[in-house]
């Protein structure tokens, strides 16, 4: 199942646009513990940060339509807002018309405003009419380019040339000069200048504009609409500057159109900005265009911030960028993971690079493409290289614990700097943005400031500041308000030095629903047979506390809770850990545990089936790993009812390339039973997809030793072991085959056998992380969150079955039983030599010498190989080379033959 794991995640990393493959979204990145839309402008809601589409979204949060409200004020205030926008938008052309024919009202809005309703507003009904006759053709007609690449399909091909141009131009024009009603005739200059628009009549949409909208001197919402369309005709006849200067007087005045204006403005450079920046003629307008800048990704908001604040301390577009620079910022102190390992997340710097409360720090900004992330992803899964680690212990100091530089939160130095130019890495400026937004706390009227002050010493862990602010702020805004109770809560919990009992029974009284599990969705893919997978659900404040805990805890040498926070007890079968193990066992057979651990943390303590057996599974595993059979022999009687690891319902078979479901699972290997006598063989050759029938030979002499079945379980497996363990003692050829099945034994489960999968909790042999030479080191750092993809499992070591082979040789007295048994010594020296590679570091391939350093590894790998890594080698060649196992062996191992004729 683990290796499916991780090929599933790197082959859907390259179809991440589909639904059921969308694994990856940068807003997914971090918690979002500081509400972006807690603005109370909510037109500027698409210009808070994201990075996952163009314009920020938020369904709760409705963006008013100054068009709807300037309706609803022209019937009388009568409708509510969402009856005025069913009206205009949604209600059919047909109850309009019928309306006006004097007949009942078949919607029940019409109903509600009376008979008289038509004869008393009866210019805006009839606009209303031949605006809903227009609007599905009002759509600009599509033009392909001959060199178009993409097919573009249309499900409406109507557009405004479907009509006849001079006929609806002339209605239109008699329509605007009947109106009375000031408003009602300004919406039929919005027409005449859309509809030319649309038609590409670009000029006279000009011309439109200036003739029947600017005379009538009425800015309200269809002047905007109007504008827009000026705009845009403008655009049409080459005149962008001037397009761009109406567009951004669209985007400054109306609350509706923000986001178009602003896309229509293709503002792509600084001369676009600094174009409308020379125009602005007043404080609003100078405001609006500093807006624009900071609002850029290219641009540093804080020295447009500090402009915008010269002109405004109030202006909401202050807030907007406040927004999004506090964003940035958490998603540097707060992501969702932080990398454990080292290579690519250095945290223990102890020099000027460290961050330190109220520090200035610089960083580097980026946006890592899907190639970056899965590199990033897979090193922090495999790498090996280790460093320094701070002490993990349950009796430190109050300041010991606060002063540990792997206590969550902190700034999390972004990976592969090497991808950027350092010329181009903007700034952490969380001291400026701090002392910047204390300056406008004190003076400004809006909580907002206060808010975010207290929001960036909590990022610095200056958590009694923090507190004290928002202890000070009073506001009825229920935003605020909600903000306000969750960094209380933040601060209460982040601050504890260590999280004792008491601490945790505070939490499940006080904070019992951000820990309290809640059902998951789980939806069907229709194209898979079978295949259900979870909703996802953008990172919580729930999933961030079990995060701070889980790092608590880590750091105080909880292992066993630190774990429970973000796992399952089953998730410990991908990568067996025996301390770990031992340390979750304690905490599972724990007799007085708080209400937290039994309510909370005990909850991930899932089905294993018979929990001791799963535990002593894992001891007698590793007891057998380390040649200690008689100890694991005793874990193995304690795991008899290990009811099993759950099997895959298939495999691939890669002869026919078709996935092979089983008809029987009765006779598979289970992590417990139905493990192959093969198991003291030797392999043919070195093919882990074949059969073991195909891969793996019996020693000629098994017969010698009839306590070893076909078919075992581990106990039996065990058992056998310390019976070959005993005739082993003794001497002779008898003594030399034991110790030579032993050899086999530990050869065939290592990391380099067929049986490879047997005592690390795997189901097959299939390539996966824990079949990795690299893991030296554990990867865990800060918690064991995301256990299952940070493979480690402890090295093999190979000297033990060099060890029962040494026996064995010095035992038997046949030539070509010591060649077979040198053979399987060097085998496992090869083992030893991989490891050690492993261990060396990689050379950078941003190293502008890298193709002359790489090849002198490979020159000075060779030469360390060939001196301390062939011992077996060399006697086989020097001693053995006339035997038959010699000859055989040449002909099935093309390493062995090539070093046979250097």
């Amino acid at each position: 199942m683990k290796k499916f794991l991780l090929s599933f995640v790197l082959a859907s990393a390259f179809f991440n646009q589909s639904k059921a493959c969308a694994w990856y979204d940068p807003d997914y990145d971090y918690f979002n513990l500081f509400t972006q839309n807690i603005i109370r402008d909510k037109s500027f809601t698409p210009f808070l940060l994201t990075y996952s589409s163009r314009f920020y979204e938020d369904e709760k949060a409705v963006i008013p339509n100054e068009n709807i409200e300037n309706w609803q004020k022209y019937f009388g205030n009568q409708l509510n807002y969402r009856e005025t926008e069913y009206l205009v938008n949604h209600i059919p052309l047909q109850a309009l018309n019928a309306i006006k024919a004097g007949k009942a009202a078949s919607e029940p809005i019409l109903a509600k405003l009376g008979n008289s309703f038509y004869a008393k507003y009866k210019e805006g009904i009839d606009y209303l009419i031949e605006a809903k006759y227009l609007e599905p053709y009002m759509r600009i007609s599509y033009v392909e380019s001959p060199d178009s690449f993409y097919y573009r399909s249309e499900t409406d091909n109507k557009n405004a040339t479907n009509l006849d141009y001079n006929k609806t131009i002339a209605a239109l024009n008699s329509l605007y000069n009947s109106a009375r009603n000031p408003e009602i005739k300004l919406r039929y200059g919005y027409q005449l200048v859309r509809f030319n628009h649309y038609t590409r009549h670009f000029e006279e949409s000009a011309n439109a504009f200036k003739k029947y909208v600017e005379p009538l001197k009425i800015k309200s919402a269809p002047y905007y609409l109007a504008l827009d369309q000026f705009a845009g005709a403008e655009r049409g006849l080459g005149k962008n500057e001037e397009a761009n200067w109406h567009f951004f007087q669209v985007f400054m005045n109306s609350k509706s159109l923000k986001r178009d204006a602003f896309v229509s403005m293709k503002l792509s450079d600084s001369a676009s900005f600094n174009n409308i920046l020379k125009r602005a003629g007043n404080d609003r307008e100078k405001t609006m265009a500093y807006f624009l800048l900071g609002y850029q990704d290219f641009n540093d908001p804080l020295p447009m911030m500090k402009k915008i604040y010269d002109i405004d301390p109030e202006s909401e577009m202050l807030k907007v960028l406040g927004a999004r620079a506090i964003n940035e910022l958490e998603r540097n102190y707060l992501p969702v993971y932080y990398y454990q390992n080292p290579e690519t997340q250095d945290t223990t710097d102890k020099t000027t690079e460290q961050p330190k409360v109220n520090a200035k720090e610089n960083s580097e900004k980026q946006e890592l493409s899907i190639w970056q992330r899965i590199v990033r992803w897979f090193k922090s899964i495999f790498s090996s290289k280790s460093s320094e680690k701070t002490d993990r212990s349950n009796d430190l100091s109050d300041k010991q614990y606060l002063e540990n530089p792997d206590r969550i939160p902190f700034f999390n130095k972004p990976e592969y700097s090497y991808y950027y130019n350092d010329n181009d890495k903007p700034v952490n400026y969380i001291s400026d943005l701090e002392e910047f937004t204390d300056k406008i706390k004190d003076e400004s009227k809006d909580e907002f400031w206060k808010i975010a002050d207290a929001y960036l010493k909590f990022l610095q862990k200056d958590y009694e500041d923090s507190s004290e602010i928002l202890n000070s702020i009073n506001t009825n805004d229920k935003n605020y308000q909600s903000q306000i109770r969750r960094m209380k809560m933040l601060n209460d919990i982040v601050s504890q030095p260590k999280i004792t009992s008491d601490f945790e029974e505070h939490l499940y009284k006080d904070y019992r629903e951000f820990f309290e599990e809640k059902p998951k969705k789980i939806e069907t893919d229709s194209t898979a047979e079978n295949f259900g997978y979870e909703e996802y659900t953008a990172p919580s404040t729930q999933e961030f506390l079990k995060d701070i805990l889980a790092n608590r805890y880590f750091l105080q040498g909880d292992d066993a809770k630190s774990f429970l926070m973000n796992n399952q007890l089953s998730d410990l079968r991908f990568n067996p850990n025996f301390n770990l193990a031992k340390k979750l066992q304690a905490f599972f057979n724990k007799k007085d545990k708080s209400t937290f651990e039994s309510q909370i943390i005990a909850k991930n303590i899932n089905n294993v089936g018979d929990t001791e057996a799963f535990f002593n599974l894992i001891y007698g595993d590793f007891a057998m790993r380390n040649a200690d059979f008689a100890n694991a022999k005793k874990h193995y009687e304690k795991a008899v009812r290990f009811s099993g690891i759950p099997l895959p319902e298939g495999y691939y078979d890669y002869n026919t390339g078709n996935y092979v479901k089983y008809q029987n699972t009765s006779d598979l290997y289970n992590g417990f039973s139905n493990i192959s006598g093969l198991i003291f063989g030797h392999n043919v050759w070195e093919s882990y997809q074949s059969p073991d029938n195909v891969s793996m030979k019996a020693e000629d002499f098994i017969n010698d030793f009839p306590f070893i079945k076909q078919k075992m379980n581990k106990l039996e497996l065990a058992d056998a072991v310390m019976r070959l363990q005993q005739t082993g003692k003794s001497k002779g050829e008898l003594s030399s085959k034991a110790n030579q099945l032993i050899g086999n034994l530990l050869y065939n489960t290592s990391v380099l056998g067929y049986y490879r999968e047997v005592f690390v909790m795997d189901t097959d042999n299939s390539n996966g992380g824990k079949y990795y030479f690299g893991n030296d080191e554990s990867p865990f750092r800060y918690y064991y969150k995301n256990y299952i993809s940070n493979v480690f499992i402890k090295p093999d070591n190979f000297d033990l079955s060099i060890q029962f082979y040494t026996k064995a040789l010095q035992n038997s007295g046949d030539k070509e039983q010591k060649a077979r048994i040198l053979f399987q010594m060097a085998s496992a020296e090869q083992g030893k030599y991989y490891q050690w590679e492993a261990r060396q570091p990689n050379v950078s391939y941003d190293d502008k010498n890298w193709e002359q350093k790489s090849n002198q590894r490979e020159i000075d790998f060779t030469k360390t190989k060939n001196e301390k890594y062939r011992t077996y080698f060399t006697q086989l060649k020097q001693n053995f080379s006339d035997t038959e196992a010699v000859k055989s062996l040449t002909g099935s191992c093309s390493y062995f033959d090539y070093f046979l004729r250097k």
